[in-house]
Formats: structure tokens, C-alpha cells, sequence
């Protein structure tokens, strides 16, 4: 009788295969797959490990799982039901399968994190990233603009929550392709004259709507002479607009300055400096690390804030300068490099 009901089961559950794939028109292959994954689930329901060997990576396999599941339920609750023992053995194979299938997804994404192609696939990921951001970037300043017509100041707090998120995320995925780069493609092949000042503006125009956002002032400290220099100003402004960025995301009131000094003729001091929680002693260590041990829980954490600081701290030292920082825990942060930027000559 056990037996009997067994075989029922099973047929049930082959009923339900074959409405899964009636359902959908998906042809051999998809039907191939969820037979592949049937016979994992009475495999499982017997208590043998799930073979899933056959099934390619890119099946929706969780997908077709949940779909048997459903289905075979539904067969399960109409006349005349199957054995209570039984039904419990298909949904534990069921679970089982499950199980099996993200343990399997996990093991992939693990073997490609450690395969000798995973600075590739970093590289992949950050720049899909980063495209359709940036569009969101650029839409929400036109709204911002009242280019679409005007706006409410509710729709314009919204907007700058929006585009502060998003420019997080954006700077991110920049940062991530950067540092898997080694920072190289900022570096301009050949140095070139550049106005200080514009940099700085740009600087100052990219994070307004963040410093709007959390009601800080923004201030700009422009050199009096010597504002026309030859260097790398890509990277410059890089480095620039990566500690502005960090500053304003930890000051909640007061200003973030970002100031230039003339040391001489061939060098100049920059810094940016806040108002903000300051750093914590046992954090300055590992300031530039994109990837931070906590000492309480013994875990390595990442950082996107410390991502950011290491890309400057590469760029700075490709421009031949040094990044220092003075903190002082609960009132401010200032950090400053210097380097050699002869004057441009005049045309």
C-alpha cells in the first residue's frame, strides 16, 4: 500500500512537471531542465544527495523550483490526495533541492571571486554599474533645473536625497574600476596647463546638491596668483572631489572647505578640511584601507569611504605628493598633500 502510494506521488509530481513546462514555451531544453530537476527532488525525497550535475548554470533553476512546488501542491489538494507520509517526503526533496541549488550558486560565485579572471569580472560589474547612474545623475540635475517645468520644494529635498544616493553609488562603481585599474587611467600621459580654480569649481559644482542636501556650506579657497599651472588635472580633481565627497558624508553641520596655498613657485598645498564627528584614533591606521578589521567583532569589513581615500592616496603619490590628515575626534578633519606644479607659462 505504501509503495502504491509512493508510486502516486511520484506521479503527481510528474504532473506537475509537465504543467510546468505546458505553461510555458520554453522547448527541449527547458523541458530537459525540469526533468533534470524532478528527478533531484525524488532523488532527494529518498534521502540521496540531489544530482544536479547535468543542469547548466544559466537555468532558471530556483524559478522552475519554486513553480514545481506550487504546482505539485496544488495536484497534491485535489481527490484522490496522497499519503500525508509521502507528500512530506517530496516537499522535504523539494527543500532539498533548494538547498542544493544556492549552495551550488554560492560555490560558483566563489570560484569566480577566486578564479584568476576576477579582477575582470569586478571590472564588469562596476562598469554596468556606473552607466545607467550616471544617466540618473544627469536627469535628476535637469530636474533639479526645472527643465521638465517647476518644482516644488518637497520634489527639490527629494531630489537631492536622490542624487546624493546615486552619486554615492556612481563614485563607488569609479572607485571600484579605479583602484582594479590601479588608478593609472587617471593620470594624464602628458602633464598639461590647467587653471586651479576651474578644478576646484568643478569640484564644488559636482557635490553642491549633497551639501545642499545636508544645509553645509561649501567653501572655495582659490589661490590669489599663480592659478595657471602645468600638471595632471584629471587627476587632481579626482583626488579633490573624493575627499570633498568624504567630508560632506561625515559633517552634519558647519562647512567643508576646500582651499589651495601657493608654497612657491613650483609648489601648492591643497586641502580639505570639515567640521564634522572627526576620526577616531584607532581608525587612522587603517584610514586608506578599502577593507577594515573590526576589532570588536574580528571580522574585515569594506569601506567605501576607505576605497575613495586609497584611490587618492594612489593618485597623490602618482603626482609624486604625500597625503597627510590631522583629526581632532568630535570637531573636525583636515587632510592636505602637496605637489610640484610649475606655472603655466604665458601665451
Amino acid at each position: 500500500m505504501l509503495a502504491e502510494r509512493a508510486s502516486d506521488v511520484c506521479a503527481l509530481l510528474k504532473q506537475a512537471a509537465d504543467n510546468v513546462v505546458s505553461s510555458t514555451d520554453g522547448g527541449a531544453e527547458f523541458r530537459r531542465h525540469v526533468g533534470v530537476l524532478s528527478q533531484a527532488i525524488v532523488q532527494a525525497s529518498e534521502g540521496v544527495a540531489p544530482n544536479l550535475g547535468s543542469l547548466p548554470s544559466y537555468a532558471p533553476a530556483r524559478r522552475l523550483v519554486d513553480a514545481l512546488r506550487s504546482e505539485f501542491l496544488q495536484l497534491a489538494s485535489e481527490p484522490p490526495q496522497p499519503g500525508s507520509e509521502q507528500l512530506l517526503s517530496v516537499l522535504r526533496g523539494i527543500e532539498g533541492v533548494r538547498s542544493a541549488l544556492e549552495a551550488d550558486a554560492a560555490q560558483r560565485l566563489a570560484s569566480r571571486i577566486s578564479s584568476p579572471n576576477a579582477l575582470e569580472a569586478v571590472v564588469a560589474v562596476a562598469h554596468d554599474m556606473r552607466s545607467p547612474l550616471t544617466s540618473v545623475l544627469f536627469l535628476v540635475d535637469a530636474l533639479r533645473k526645472s527643465h521638465s517645468g517647476p518644482i516644488t520644494p518637497h520634489q527639490e529635498k527629494q531630489l537631492l536625497l536622490v542624487y546624493g544616493a546615486v552619486f554615492g553609488l556612481s563614485s563607488l562603481a569609479s572607485d571600484l574600476l579605479d583602484l582594479a585599474r590601479g588608478g593609472d587611467r587617471l593620470l594624464d600621459p602628458m602633464q598639461v596647463a590647467f587653471s586651479i580654480s576651474e578644478c576646484l569649481h568643478v569640484v564644488r559644482d559636482i557635490v553642491k546638491p549633497i551639501a545642499e542636501e545636508k544645509k553645509l556650506e561649501m567653501i572655495l579657497e582659490v589661490p590669489g596668483k599663480g592659478d595657471r599651472r602645468v600638471g595632471q588635472p584629471a587627476a587632481l580633481t579626482r583626488v579633490l572631489l573624493n575627499l570633498a565627497t568624504n567630508a560632506l558624508k561625515f559633517t552634519d553641520e558647519g562647512n567643508v572647505t576646500v582651499s589651495v596655498k601657493d608654497i612657491s613657485r613650483t609648489e601648492v598645498e591643497f586641502a580639505v578640511s570639515d567640521t564634522g564627528r572627526g576620526i577616531p584614533e584607532e581608525v587612522v591606521d587603517t584610514l586608506f584601507d578599502a577593507f577594515r578589521h573590526q576589532s570588536r567583532s574580528g571580522k574585515t569589513v569594506f569601506s567605501s569611504a576607505g576605497l575613495g581615500l586609497s584611490i587618492c592616496q594612489k593618485l597623490v603619490s602618482a603626482m609624486g605628493g604625500t597625503i597627510a590628515v590631522e583629526s581632532v575626534y568630535g570637531e573636525r578633519t583636515r587632510f592636505s598633500f602637496r605637489l610640484k606644479l610649475p606655472l603655466a607659462p604665458r601665451i
